[in-house]
């Protein structure tokens, strides 16, 4: 699909065919000799002894099979919007396939999400279809009435459902005939909502060329993938770095993307995978290296394994020494967005300094910029910025749909500025200060301020709350709330009204954005027009004041 030689990628084609190259019969890996890579593409276990092998030609096959579901049975066209709400199985894949091959547009989701976040990315999206597993199928039907543009519902399950057209009946007679639909290299390919602190989340579009050469540079550089390769990405699939790790990256260079589905991620589980598996190279989250490394890692040997890196949120430095130390692997951190990909990296073959981002990444120019978009000097803290040059970058987002605002807020004279801050030091190192838009990484997780805060003030006890993060030693962050209780819950037992409201946010919205601590005040800290200073409480949280 996405097959384009690196050297002409700044001079993007408006126009591309992907009829002509198939990602699947013919990666970027494959080497002078035009050969399919010897790993297998897709290499997915549960830990209760299923196994599925897909070879690139495989998966193919399926993926047109799974294409003709979704455009015959389903009724979809070019240009519709599908949800995927699926946890990690193989469906995800031959899905997320099938939407470019039949022009759709693929909208992931985690399996987490609530009926309410369910219902908003429905409506906000004008979906067209929505695709779930079994667990998800409840919060589906309780919204179905209000989403007048969604027309089929497909149901990933052995299980049938009433109302709901059967994946596994549909593909088991579905035909393995099936041409690419012809697409510009701007035309959509996926849709990810991203969490914001004064709204609800917004839609962050790629398009063909942004998924499908940006993240040709990932998989060769940071990855450091070769067609050899086995990569294990943790991501859930409802986040872009799926998309990164488990897709686009991998395959484009040819390599297998390894699975593991726990039901719940254990230590235990997950080092006897790296044992028992020949994988190559291992992307996660902080948050799991900092529960890794407090197990005796030297008992384990790691046959395969030579890369490893994380992303996501900043990481304790002392973690990245202590990886080191028991394992004699680097780790190497690397920061973007969902809207751009990667911008800094700490890459193999240069210099690690432990808890910097690293430096800036190709195609970018990254710069630390001050609130008027003048470049400052190393050493200064400013945002971290993007230098624009006469066209945009070809790995950007195409825009936040619906939301013309928000996108023209992304440029600042000549730059994009990421809304993060930052400071470069002499070296052209990266390091990472704060969120200037106030967004919490959680375990990986980016959750809002104003969705949990919205979910809280639902509840009666509740008449105002600040929500911001909180350090952590094991997630690097969680969740906290600074609460203003209403006057009949002001003598109310504080252990257990703060269990009560934080089982009231699990129900209102995805679990993984509750908050971890609550603390009761009388009055929340206020600029003079009456808005919240989350900055404050987040500095005395982690103890800047």
């Amino acid at each position: 699909l996405f097959l384009i030689n690196l050297k002409v990628m700044a001079d993007v084609p408006s126009i591309w065919w992907t009829s002509h190259i198939s990602l699947l019969s013919f990666p970027c890996g494959h080497g002078q000799t035009g050969e399919r890579p010897a790993n297998p593409a897709l290499w997915w276990v549960n830990g209760k002894g299923a196994e599925v092998k897909w070879s690139f030609e495989e998966l193919g096959s399926l993926s047109r099979k799974a294409a003709n579901v979704l455009i015959k049975p389903c009724g979809l066209k070019r240009g519709d919007r599908v949800a995927v709400i699926l946890p990690r199985i193989p469906e995800w894949w031959l899905i997320n396939v099938a939407c470019m091959r039949t022009g759709l547009v693929f909208m992931p989701g985690t399996t987490q999400l609530t009926a309410k976040d369910i219902l908003y990315r429905l409506r906000a999206s004008k979906a067209k279809c929505v695709v779930v597993s079994e667990e998800v199928v409840p919060a589906v039907e309780s919204i179905m009435s209000e989403c007048p543009d969604l027309k089929t519902k497909l149901l990933v399950s052995p299980h049938s459902q009433n109302g709901w057209l059967s994946f596994q009946e549909l593909f088991q007679s579905a035909s393995e005939e099936h041409s690419c639909v012809e697409t510009g290299s701007q035309e959509p390919v996926a849709i990810y909502f991203t969490s914001g602190t004064t709204g609800a989340p917004k839609m962050a579009q790629h398009s063909q060329s942004s998924l499908g050469i940006g993240y040709t540079l990932c998989g060769r550089y940071w990855l450091d993938l070769k067609s050899s390769d086995i990569i294990w990405n943790m991501s859930d699939t409802g986040w872009i770095k799926a998309a990164i790790g488990s897709v686009f990256s991998s395959w484009l260079q040819g390599a297998c993307v390894f699975v593991h589905r726990m039901a719940q991620f254990d230590t235990d589980t997950f080092l006897d995978t790296l044992t028992t598996y020949p994988i190559t190279t291992l992307c996660s989250a902080p948050t799991v290296y900092r529960m890794l490394v407090q197990k005796d890692l030297k008992r384990y040997k790691f046959k395969k394994l030579r890369h490893c890196l994380t992303g996501g949120e900043p990481l304790n430095p002392e973690v990245l020494e202590q990886w080191k130390a028991q394992t004699g692997l680097e780790l190497y951190e690397g920061y973007g967005q969902t809207e751009v990909g990667i911008i800094c990296a700490n890459q193999k073959g240069q210099e690690i300094k432990p808890g910097s981002m690293g430096k800036g990444v190709q195609p970018y120019d990254v710069q630390i910029i001050d609130e008027n978009g003048n470049v400052l000097p190393p050493g200064k803290e400013g945002e971290i910025a993007l230098r624009l040059q006469t066209t945009r970058p070809f790995c950007f987002f195409s825009e936040y749909v619906d939301n013309p605002e928000k996108t023209a807020a992304t440029i600042r004279g000549n730059f994009y500025v990421t809304g993060d801050r930052g400071v470069m030091d002499s070296d052209g190192f990266f390091w990472f200060v704060g969120r200037a838009d106030d967004v919490i990484i959680s375990s990986g997780y980016r959750i809002g301020p104003f969705e949990v805060e919205s979910a809280l003030i639902e509840h009666p006890a509740v008449v105002e709350s600040a929500v911001v993060s909180s350090p952590d030693p094991i997630r690097g962050e969680v969740v906290k709330a600074f609460v203003v209780l209403s006057a009949p819950f002001k003598s109310s037992n504080p252990e257990k009204l703060t269990l009560e409201l934080q089982d009231h946010v699990k129900k209102s919205t995805a679990p993984y954005k509750y908050p971890r601590k609550v603390e009761f005040v009388p009055e929340l800290p206020k600029t003079i027009t009456g808005k919240i200073k989350r900055n404050v409480l987040r500095d005395h949280e982690w103890g800047r004041t």
